[in-house]
């Protein structure tokens, strides 16, 4: 704390912000993992393959009403981050998934048993079995993966 002037005593003060050049501190860390709004978009465009602004807006609102600007934000940002491709089309533009969806889940799943399970794909899938009530028929899908998985020799 700096004194304002002399003579106005040690309870009046002045706060010094430091300025940081560069990148701020506080700003928020940019993630390559998609949103849940990145992710709703994603699975419109892994269905449909590309699709305007417009065309998107439409097709979230049938859940949730959106902005234009909005949408239009949402996948500029995702277009800035890799996920998404962008071509000119006419006076608008034509948005496309850059990855695949297996990647791109695959690379969700990866980032999320590092950062949650230390790096155990078996405490990932406990969870998943302990915090669920799957059928039988879904443990018999797993099983057979398993089975699979294990004759790829790994």
């Amino acid at each position: 704390m700096v004194p304002l002037a002399k003579g106005l005593g040690p309870k009046l003060s002045l706060r010094v912000k430091r300025v940081h050049c560069g990148e701020s501190s506080m700003a928020r860390p940019k993630n390559e993992q998609p949103t849940p709004a990145e992710l709703e978009v994603l699975q419109l465009l892994w269905e449909s393959e590309s699709l305007t602004v417009r065309e998107v807006m439409d097709e979230l609102n049938k859940t949730r009403l959106r902005a234009y600007t909005s949408v239009m934000s949402l996948l500029n940002v995702m277009s800035e981050k890799g996920l998404l491709n962008r071509e000119p089309f006419g006076r608008a533009f034509k948005y496309s998934v850059a990855k695949t969806k297996e990647n791109t889940l695959g690379n969700l799943v990866n980032d999320l048993v590092s950062r949650a399970f230390d790096g155990s794909r078996t405490a990932l899938v406990a969870q998943l079995l302990e915090g669920s009530t799957p059928t039988q028929a879904e443990l018999d899908e797993i099983s057979s993966l398993i089975k699979r998985h294990r004759g790829r020799g790994r």
